[in-house]
């Protein structure tokens, strides 16, 4: 039972079975606050001031009640002390597109959607530093159930957000992918798409999610009048939608009829002025630019160098890196034509940053061959090629994210937030590469395993 659950429980009760001697101790020993003092760091809070040394964070039970140089903090009686000398200090990671539970290995199913490995894919994540997720369109029933114990309390592993089942035409991308059948929604009246987006809605999802893509045409896509019916229906219940694109003229047409967010880059062609200025002037978000997406479709041709990287190897199974190393192996396909889009969408990006528009943190993480965790810092390391500064990517993986979800609690290391943060050796700001040089992490105040 949490703390606050057995003080308020203890409070209600009578008084003659408060004064008892059991309830006594227990009272004293459940309702006493747990303070820790981190002290004599370089703070890197999200908002986008400047690095703050010698800082120290005053956290207690799971909250930041201090943010601030450390000559000024003043933790409780009883706080325990870690002195970080010489580390550094940012918020979690906020990754606003991934997806969880379907993925052993190389092998999609929905069948392996189990709480042992969704919870496993949740602390993969938390243990990079990413300590809040949103699951974009391909969860279960028990997502639900996660999502509801852990903001019931103080989560242990990485926040879990989700868009439940995402939507897309009969027979339409992503169906024919392996283990995606009967994992979106497949509509072809606004009468089902009624009944799901009120599905939906009784689930009270974070996002609606729809795929419109035709695969380099060999798909089909979801015709749009359909798309702009999932947008219509998901607004009256105070939803907002994020697409799958992949073309301009799609991610045009679907901003037009009211679609909130881009769930992945532009890339077959530059971005106009035009459909910048319809994102500023409604709102709209690139809610992530996913470039290592990009980068798997034909990172696996020749094996990586960063096969046998540490930082990623230590969460990822011997036969999957043997697999990956094997000439001509086809457990992740290889398409060359995602070169070109990963270029087309690192030009997007720095033209979004340059022109305001509103922009999150994502990946794509999950599918095989896509490494939760490790794909969030290469993302950064690809963000910075497009020509973002680490301060620009640093704010947009914590504060713009935290925002995007509605999290008022998350994103930056001030008073009142959520203790979610990671511990670092290297500055980031010097290398966004130094996001990997991780010493630990923590959600709601708690050290990660």
């Amino acid at each position: 039972m949490p703390f606050g659950e057995v003080c308020y429980n203890l409070s209600t009760m009578s008084a003659s079975l408060r004064n008892s001697a059991f309830v006594v101790l227990l009272s004293a020993a459940s309702c006493l606050a747990e303070s820790i003092l981190l002290r004599n760091f370089t703070l890197i809070d999200g908002t986008g001031k400047a690095a703050v040394p010698n800082a120290a964070l005053v956290i207690t039970d799971g909250r930041i009640q201090y943010a601030g140089a450390a000559s000024a903090a003043k933790a409780p009686a009883g706080a325990t002390t870690m002195d970080l000398k010489g580390k550094y200090v940012m918020p979690g990671i906020i990754n606003l597109h991934g997806h969880i539970g379907n993925v052993l290995g190389l092998n999609s199913d929905p069948k392996n959607f189990t709480r042992e490995n969704t919870e496993h894919n949740l602390r993969i994540y938390a243990s990079y530093g990413v300590t809040s997720v949103i699951s974009m369109g391909s969860d279960q029933e028990l997502s639900f159930q996660i999502r509801q114990e852990q903001r019931s309390g103080r989560p242990t592993y990485t926040r879990l957000y989700t868009a439940g089942r995402g939507f897309t035409g009969k027979g339409g991308y992503p169906t024919s992918a392996a283990g995606m059948k009967g994992v979106p929604f497949e509509v072809e009246t606004p009468a089902e798409i009624k009944k799901d987006v009120d599905w939906l809605a009784d689930k009270k999802v974070d996002l609606v999610k729809i795929w419109v893509d035709d695969h380099f045409g060999k798909e089909r896509k979801i015709p749009m009048d359909l798309s702009q019916t999932i947008i219509e229906e998901a607004h009256k219940h105070g939803l907002r939608v994020a697409a799958h694109i992949f073309y301009l003229e799609d991610a045009k047409g679907l901003m037009e009829r009211g679609l909130d967010s881009l769930a992945h880059s532009i890339r077959d062609k530059p971005i106009d002025d035009a459909t910048i200025a319809l994102m500023k002037s409604k709102g709209k978000w690139q809610q992530a630019a996913t470039l290592t997406r990009e980068m798997s479709a034909f990172a696996y041709a020749n094996p990586p160098a960063w096969l046998d990287d540490p930082f990623f190897t230590r969460s990822v199974t011997p036969d999957v890196i043997k697999t990956l190393k094997t000439p001509g192996q086809k457990a992740v396909a290889s398409d060359p034509r995602f070169q070109a889009a990963l270029e087309m969408a690192k030009k997007n990006l720095k033209r979004i940053v340059d022109s305001g528009v509103k922009l999150g943190f994502g990946t794509d993480t999950g599918p095989p061959g896509r490494f939760p965790g490790y794909f969030e810092h290469v993302e950064m390391q690809l963000m910075a090629e497009a020509g973002l500064t680490p301060m620009q990517i640093i704010q947009t993986a914590t504060r713009n994210s935290a925002e995007f979800l509605g999290a008022k609690d998350l994103g930056t290391l001030e008073s009142g937030k959520w203790a979610d943060l990671i511990v670092l050796s290297k500055n980031p700001l010097d290398d966004i590469r130094n996001t990997r040089s991780i010493e630990s992490v923590m959600i709601a105040g708690k050290k990660v395993n």
